[in-house]
């Protein structure tokens, strides 16, 4: 019997094979875009996780220098003959990679080198001889060293010995910083009596980066997770018009006496197995989105964190089971409504025309109820959501009550339309309309959403991108920017740039922390450059002069809204308390930054030379200043860049860094395009007992099919006109409360007309093209499968 009626119930998808397909598509694009995302943040955070056991982040105490600049290999003896258990490192960029050196006797275990499957020699290693350990993508990038193939070692990052990285960096006696070994002896001299000049970093209890780009994947999980909420708005629609064919089937197979239970358990058993499939093509399908991104998303968290990713993409258990998983429980949740309906549905009401359709009218009350409470929700967190989670509690609250409320709305909106419609065809057609839309909600749902993260997320990039570039032309003042690499050249730049320039601006800074947040002190020259050019957010009364005569400091957005520092406050850098003047904006910097004048900062950091320095000249004079420059004094044109380059560099990031976000909008919109094709597909197969009365009364097949298009391209429009609004919330609480909490910033926000308008033709068009074959098909419906309406029981 089992047997018997899995295959009745199975057969309806082969009669029905377009809706078959509308199943497995939908639930594999679901399922793609989610295990997408997924698949770049595995590999992501495997990147981190390599990177942190590589030189154990997070996990041990470090001492630095309190300027942040290298310390003396002296003072590495010195520590240990006081008793202290620290193991030297030494790191540098080389050939564009992370050259990391440590002392593998006196590390800890698991820092530095893992054991080379192949090809190793660890007495070489321990000799000094020059072999370093990386996987195969970084070696690439170092072609004449001594390079031994370790997969496991973090991306852009090669490990050696510590002697071997100062001859290669040219960091001969010097080492940037010491891992303190727990289990310290007791009795060891106090560090501030032997080494007053370092200070103890303590661990973290896991990656910087790690932590930091946290709210980056967090975002990127969010945008799949609307895509998966688009696709199984697909995936609902067909198990419920698929629900919906199948009365007749359920209502003989429970009179022929077989169990409501074992119809609903095998009901569910062949949508698992569905959904196992489309699983299957989705994970397959979410590599090749993957593929595809990854090396937008690691050039942006290199550019913006510093963070080394794999440009390579690994097949990890993580992100495909967790792909299946949601394909299984997406299907489950679409699925469980339908079947809920037939569990409670009388024997007899089955027998009545569209018997689960009349059941979802009467939970539309329900369903309005739930958006009142959502959209009610929504609009208090609006005024008190704070930090990451309250901002995505917002998000879900307004996306999700929105979607509620749209069937309601446009049900209304197609009521009073028929009320005043004139003719009886407009009647017709606006009445015919309202009763279409329970069908089509789903899909309409979908598009509100694909539509309204469109919106929102444009916004929110061209807000940036307009800000940003203001603030790249008010902080990028200077024509150009001369980096040294010795006292020696940073004093021949000065005698060779005075007479040639307006002014030469040192740019000088040092690591610290401030209220316990990481942050870079820089001390600047007193010069209109600053005062003309920088935009404070908040400021006291003559902010700059105080600045630079050495009594106040100006902090960053980010350093007062994470320490909640305000103008007034006090803060202590190096012991010394300064008043904060201002708040400026730093867009694009995930720390703390603070500023102090010049005379203050040789000061506080007597050990730090400028060796970056920026020029005012006239700008046709630049060519001519390189050309003379390194023949007067041996800096070469490779250390000089001028401000066009760099606004340049600093764009390019900027557009990669939204790569990602983009590419799943387009996704996202393209996912409800084919909700709606799908959605008037289905229906066009039940359409023809509503349109056969229509066409006996004159109206011809060509009418009907023009109609029929209309109504896609009308519901369209009415759904993007719900959008606009919809999105331009979303990207009030992208930008005033998630960017806040992910960043530290908060970016003001900009309208962008014609933006929206291309949008909303956009959305026609799609739905324009998605209703164009189903309109066709209708119109040449034949007429004698018009007539047969007529003689059958409708």
């Amino acid at each position: 019997m089992t047997r018997a009626t899995l295959q009745a119930l199975l057969s309806h998808w082969w009669r029905n094979p377009l809706q078959l397909f509308t199943l497995l598509a939908g639930l594999a694009l679901a399922t793609a875009l989610w295990s997408g995302v997924q698949a770049v943040n595995a590999e992501a955070r495997a990147s981190y996780d390599a990177a942190a056991a590589t030189l154990g982040e997070g996990q041990y105490d470090r001492l630095v220098r309190q300027d942040g600049q290298p310390m003396a290999q002296d003072t590495y003896i010195t520590l240990r003959r006081a008793g202290w258990l620290v193991s030297p490192v030494v790191q540098g960029r080389l050939e564009g990679v992370r050259l990391v050196g440590v002392e593998p006797l006196t590390a800890p275990g698991g820092i530095g080198p893992v054991m080379p499957t192949e090809g190793g020699d660890i007495a070489t290693f321990l000799l000094g001889e020059g072999q370093l350990f990386a996987n195969a993508e970084t070696a690439v990038e170092l072609p004449d060293l001594n390079v031994v193939i370790t997969p496991e070692a973090a991306p852009g990052t090669a490990v050696t010995d510590i002697g071997v990285a100062q001859r290669l960096l040219e960091k001969t006696g010097q080492i940037d910083s010491l891992i303190v070994l727990p289990n310290q002896p007791i009795g060891r001299a106090e560090l501030r009596v032997i080494a007053p000049d370092l200070t103890l970093q303590p661990a973290q209890g896991g990656s910087d980066i790690g932590r930091l780009t946290d709210s980056f994947h967090l975002n990127l999980t969010a945008f799949g997770l609307l895509s998966f909420a688009v696709g199984i708005f697909i995936v609902n629609g067909a198990i419920g018009l698929a629900f919906e064919q199948r009365r007749p089937v359920v209502r003989t197979l429970r009179a022929l006496g077989l169990p409501l239970r074992q119809v609903i358990i095998l009901m569910g058993a062949e949508l698992m197995i569905f959904a196992l499939i489309a699983g299957v093509i989705g994970v397959a399908l979410g590599y090749v989105i993957a593929a595809l991104l990854l090396p937008d998303v690691a050039a942006t968290l290199r550019g913006l964190y510093g963070a080394d990713v794999s440009g390579t993409l690994q097949l990890r258990p993580a992100w495909w089971l967790s792909g299946l998983a949601i394909a299984l429980g997406g299907t489950a949740i679409a699925a469980s409504g339908a079947l809920y309906q037939i569990s409670q549905m009388p024997l007899l009401a089955a027998a009545q025309p569209r018997a689960l359709a009349m059941a979802a009218g009467r939970r539309a009350a329900i369903h309005g109820v739930f958006a009142t409470i959502l959209l009610g929700i929504a609009a208090v967190m609006m005024f008190t959501a704070n930090g990451l989670i309250g901002g995505f509690i917002l998000l879900a609250s307004l996306l999700i009550g929105a979607a509620l409320a749209l069937p309601l709305f446009l049900d209304r909106l197609l009521a009073g339309a028929s009320v005043i419609a004139k003719s009886v065809t407009a009647q017709w057609f606006w009445a015919d309309t309202r009763q279409q839309l329970p069908g089509l909600s789903l899909a309409l749902m979908a598009l509100l959403l694909a539509m309204s993260a469109n919106v929102g997320v444009s916004t929110m990039v061209s807000s940036f991108r307009l800000t940003f570039t203001d603030f790249l032309d008010q902080r990028l003042a200077s024509e150009l920017y001369v980096r040294t690499e010795n006292e020696t050249q940073s004093a021949a730049l000065v005698a060779f740039a005075a007479p040639r320039t307006d002014a030469i601006l040192p740019i000088q800074s040092a690591d610290t922390q401030v209220a316990g947040q990481p942050t870079e002190v820089y001390g600047t020259r007193d010069h209109g450059t600053y005062r003309d050019n920088w935009v404070f957010l908040q400021q006291a009364d003559n902010a700059w002069d105080t600045t630079f005569g050495g009594q106040t400091v100006l902090i960053n957005e980010q350093l007062s809204r994470r320490a909640g520092l305000n103008v007034g406050d006090e803060i202590s850098l190096q012991g010394t308390p300064f008043a904060i003047a201002g708040v400026y904006g730093d867009y694009g910097n995930p720390i703390g930054q603070a500023v102090i004048g010049e005379g203050i900062f040789a000061t506080l950091h007597p050990a730090i030379t400028p060796q970056n320095f920026g020029l005012r000249m006239d700008p046709d004079s630049v060519p001519d200043f390189l050309a003379e420059l390194e023949a007067a004094t041996g800096i070469p044109p490779s250390q000089s860049v001028n401000q066009a380059s760099i606004k340049a560099i600093s764009l390019s990031i900027f557009e990669r860094t939204f790569t990602v976000t983009t590419a799943l909008n387009v996704l996202t919109l393209a996912v409800a395009g084919f909700a709606i094709l799908m959605s008037l597909l289905t229906l066009a197969s039940m359409r023809i007992p509503q349109l056969a009365p229509a066409w006996a009364v004159g109206m011809t097949r060509s009418q009907i099919g023009k109609l029929e298009l209309l109504r896609a391209v009308l519901l369209a429009l009415l759904t993007a006109v719900v959008a606009l609004p919809l999105g331009l919330a979303l990207s009030w609480v992208l930008l005033a409360v998630v960017n806040v909490a992910a960043f530290g910033w908060q970016l003001p926000m900009y309208l962008f007309p014609m933006d929206y308008v291309r949008l909303g033709l956009f959305a026609l068009l799609a739905a324009a093209l998605a209703a164009l074959w189903p309109a066709r098909r209708l119109a040449r419906t034949p007429p004698a499968d018009l007539l047969k309406v007529f003689s059958n029981e409708r």
